[in-house]
């Protein structure tokens, strides 16, 4: 059964509140009343309302404050202002500061029906707009990320596969890669695409609320807590919700959604019931889970839970050849949305761009154009782009020799001996044994997920070796392999 519309009905008058509480109730509204505009802001937040009936004569400057916080709160709800007074200047003042309606005391039950239905007839027809504009930029954002790259497609593949499956599904990946759009297509490629899509992100909220955001609470759970509040997970039943950031989340938090994703049922803060839900779970890191199991902050048998099917994203200086693609698609979508139309990249800031290593990937890219059309200023753009400082060498140096060095942008310069910009023989081959080293290891765990036992096996060296290797990689200052 589809849960009753909240109304929100502001007015001091308690006989007034009344009629229109027990009218709205009758049309199977859920109504709930407040007699001031401090109480109406806090059930306001709790409640989430569709529509709010807002009483004022919009002649103190209450009148105006009241309404334009809700609307600051939530930019969404439909305010019908009612009012004795009909001065057509408050009628304007209201619509101004954001009233979807206005209605003069006394108030004829047929009308404010017929202006109820109305007005949530242009909510609905506005929601809907928006949810086709929202399903034409993500068909925009599929087709961008998988149309170019054979690597991509592999990716893509691998979604239609798992798709309209129940499988929980892990995407893997740095940050800016792309995630969220590929658990948006796995959702819009399953049968449950016509039903919610609900994304969490575990880093973006306190472990202390995290557990209430996703699961809900009854009313007298905690302090403040003056009414029932459905969770995330039960706003997405029968649909998808997508965990962003996974690793981030409490290892207390972890056994609860465990126990959700074994039995399909959990219970609100300060519930005496479980609650079932039929929810696909999808999940993204950036991280490596295995090392987070392996250093305790991360359950195993969670992980073996999300880890049915793996997607990983490859970064973007893996797949260089998008970035012309990517730049073409940002300046068109972000000229369209500021009204800027400035010319397309030079060949220069092109190659440029071809050669910088985006650690922020796409994101980083997007806004890089996003800046780009509103300044307009390619010279700005590139200098932005951090460039690797040349390693000087001597001019009988080649440049295969000091790229095995490690070296990056090599410049030749004449005049100086070798004896003073030349590394070694010895310094270069042990800057290219352990670059090799180190990029063999990292391959080896890639392909066992990280699991360094099977890893040191194929690698035909001890577990201890091999630790003190990734070790000794790490205090280089080249940060945790793999990442």
């Amino acid at each position: 059964m589809n849960p009753k519309a909240r109304v929100l009905i502001v007015d001091d008058d308690v006989a007034m509140a009344k009629y229109l509480a027990s009218h709205l109730s009758r049309r199977n509204f859920e109504v709930t009343v407040a007699a001031s505009d401090q109480e109406a802001l806090r059930i306001f937040r709790t409640l989430d309302p569709i529509l709010v009936l807002l009483d004022t004569s919009m002649s103190a400057n209450s009148g105006g404050a009241i309404l334009e916080r809700l609307k600051h709160i939530k930019p969404t709800v439909s305010i019908m202002v009612l009012s004795a007074n009909r001065d057509p200047e408050l009628i304007f003042k209201a619509s101004k500061l954001g009233a979807d309606d206005y209605l003069s005391k006394p108030i004829d039950p047929k009308e404010l029906d017929a202006r109820i239905s109305r007005v949530l007839d242009n909510q609905r027809l506005h929601a809907e707009v928006t949810q086709l504009r929202e399903q034409v930029r993500q068909q925009s954002d599929f087709t961008m990320l998988f149309g170019t790259s054979p690597r991509m497609l592999e990716v893509k593949t691998t979604i239609e596969q798992v798709a309209d499956t129940t499988a929980t599904v892990l995407v893997r990946g740095e940050s800016g890669t792309g995630k969220e759009v590929v658990a948006r297509m796995i959702h819009s490629e399953s049968s449950r695409s016509e039903k919610p899509f609900v994304k969490v992100n575990c880093a973006a909220i306190p472990h202390e609320l995290l557990e209430s955001e996703l699961f809900g609470y009854e009313a007298g759970a905690f302090t403040g807590a003056t009414r029932q509040k459905l969770g995330k997970f039960e706003q997405a039943n029968n649909g998808t919700i997508f965990l962003d950031e996974i690793s981030e989340m409490h290892p207390a938090l972890q056994a609860k959604l465990l126990h959700v994703l074994q039995d399909h049922e959990f219970s609100r803060l300060g519930g005496k019931r479980d609650v079932q839900v039929d929810v696909r779970v999808l999940a993204a890191t950036n991280k490596p889970l295995e090392r987070a199991v392996e250093e305790g902050t991360f359950r195993e048998d969670l992980f073996y839970r999300l880890n049915v099917v793996t997607i990983h994203i490859p970064p973007l200086r893996e797949r260089r050849e998008e970035i012309p693609v990517f730049l073409e698609y940002f300046l068109e979508k972000y000229s369209q949305h500021y009204g800027k139309r400035p010319p397309m990249f030079s060949d220069y800031a092109v190659a440029r761009m071809m050669e910088y290593a985006w650690p922020g990937n796409i994101r980083e890219l997007e806004n890089l154009v996003k800046r780009y059309v509103i300044v307009g200023n390619e010279a700005q753009i590139i200098r932005e782009l951090s460039t690797p400082k040349p390693i000087v060498v001597a001019k009988e140096a080649p440049a295969a020799v000091a790229a095995a060095a490690g070296a990056t942008n090599v410049q030749p310069v004449a005049g100086l001996g070798a004896d003073l910009e030349m590394p070694s023989l010895l310094e270069i081959g042990k800057r290219a044994a352990m670059q090799a080293e180190r990029e063999a290891i990292e391959r080896v765990l890639a392909q066992t997920r990280w699991n360094r036992r099977q890893a040191a096996k194929i690698l035909r060296i001890s577990y201890k070796a091999l630790l003190n290797k990734l070790k000794a990689m790490e205090e280089h200052g080249k940060g945790h392999v793999g990442k």
